[in-house]
């Protein structure tokens, strides 16, 4: 059998590791990881472009549409509650 330390025995050591290091190698430790996690991205078709922005054209359009009418709504049901300020 191999002796293997205990996950919480190694969590402890990165974090004391993590504690020991200076605010430049933090630092650049973060630029490296940004570095690989940009790596990762990939860049959509064209066809795949135009089809996520017909998506959000659609979205949009539907929820500029839910809040008008739910604008309209409210207002009715302000001009009933407390009536039309221009007649009085």
């Amino acid at each position: 059998m191999i002796d293997e330390p205990s996950e919480e025995l190694v969590t402890n050591a990165r974090k004391e590791r993590a504690a020991r290091r200076g605010p430049f190698a933090r630092l650049a430790n973060f630029i490296r990881q940004v570095i690989v996690e940009l790596k990762k991205v990939v860049t959509p078709t064209r066809s795949e472009l135009f089809s996520y922005t017909g998506v959000v054209l659609v979205f949009v359009i539907i929820m500029m549409a839910l809040v008008s009418l739910f604008d309209w709504v409210f207002g009715l049901g302000v001009v009933w509650a407390f009536g039309n300020p221009a007649s009085s």
